[in-house]
């Protein structure tokens, strides 16, 4: 580990984190993402302060280079305004969303919230979103080609987009506008978000079908990764997986929020501070189904598929374990919230030493 990175680790945890963390979730995050993007014009000060670069993190996946295989899950950026500058933070990629055809307020806030002790997140955005054509011009404007960007794409979280036809169309928008922007290079489909107004879900395997067939149809040149749950049974992911690879979707993201509340990975006297509140968690209750998953489905289909591991990255360790059950990419959020910014940067000056890629 870097010298820097064990600095700045310990003024995040020292100083910043705990008075941070005696404000709204929700404010800290925004506040933290307008400084981000202000700090574009200050990219090489911020890639001496953080990254770490070393050729033998990169991988090419579905066609595409990650100069590493460390990056940013939907969720983190829903607007695109930190683009640019996580590739400076270290990340070896990064998606922005999940973008909704319409802008959608959200679910009524309060919108996050923190269990430090049980190291999640509890999350009810509810695709909160500035819409497609504000995030595409904002976009346009970052000159990203240099970036490897993905586009996490969901349907809009609006009392009039309440039908799975209508659902697809919200999907398609967006997909369709986003496919000839070159500097898109891979897509996220989101199906699992469980914070959405919907009653029917694209975890149905009738469902999921109708839209995958009409996205694919839209003939988009981007790979695209398929958002995945995470407490879905073995047998059931099969499924999603099965009539992906019949489309000619290869990629999968394991996985998404948990909503148990009796997951053993909960501090009790944590959860229950939630018992009443709609929404779901992030961080280390995902991990144990996500990897579980990974695992599974790595020994099902083969190099069939490419697969990014996603939930309860919060060190070296945590990564390992992702690479060791199939993973080829990782994505991460919370990790960075509760261990800091240098986090990427531990992570893959970590993973280049013990050669574990």
């Amino acid at each position: 580990m870097a010298l820097k990175h064990k600095i700045f680790g310990s003024l995040y945890k020292a100083i910043f984190k705990p008075i941070a963390f005696q404000f709204d979730a929700e404010f800290v995050h925004n506040s933290i993402c307008a400084v981000g993007e202000k700090l574009e014009f200050a990219a090489p000060l911020v890639a001496a302060t953080f990254s770490y670069q070393n050729p033998v993190l990169a991988k090419t996946v579905l066609g595409i280079k990650f100069t590493n295989p460390i990056g940013v899950a939907a969720g983190f950026d829903n607007n695109g305004h930190n683009a640019k500058i996580m590739k400076y933070v270290g990340f070896g990629f990064n998606s922005v969303g999940t973008v909704t055809a319409k802008p959608s307020p959200g679910n009524p806030a309060p919108r996050l919230g923190r269990l430090p002790k049980s190291k999640s997140l509890w999350v009810n955005k509810g695709f909160r979103s500035d819409g497609a054509q504000v995030i595409a011009k904002r976009l346009d404007s970052k000159h990203l080609m240099n970036h490897t960007v993905g586009v996490s794409v969901g349907s809009s979280n609006l009392p009039d987009v309440n039908t799975i036809p209508k659902a697809i169309d919200d999907y398609l928008y967006t997909f369709d506008l986003f496919k000839k922007r070159n500097y898109v290079k891979y897509f996220e489909l989101n199906i699992s978000c469980p914070n959405t107004a919907m009653t029917e879900s694209f975890s149905d395997k009738k469902n999921f079908a109708t839209l995958v067939r009409e996205v694919m149809l839209l003939n988009i040149k981007q790979p695209i990764f398929v958002k995945m749950p995470n407490e879905i049974p073995f047998e059931d992911s099969d499924e999603l997986v099965r009539v992906s690879l019949k489309n000619g979707i290869q990629g999968f993201i394991f996985s998404n929020l948990v909503k148990d509340r009796k997951n053993p990975a909960f501090v009790a006297g944590e959860i229950a501070k939630f018992a009443d509140k709609k929404g779901n968690f992030s961080g280390k209750p995902t991990a144990k189904n996500a990897n579980s998953l990974v695992s599974y489905t790595r020994n099902k289909f083969g190099k069939e598929v490419a697969l990014i591991g996603c939930g309860g990255v919060f060190g070296i360790e945590d990564a390992r374990l992702k690479f060791s059950a199939g993973a080829d990419l990782i994505q991460l959020i919370t990790g960075m919230i509760f261990e800091g910014p240098q986090l990427v940067g531990q992570i893959t000056s970590g993973l280049a030493q013990r050669n574990t890629l």
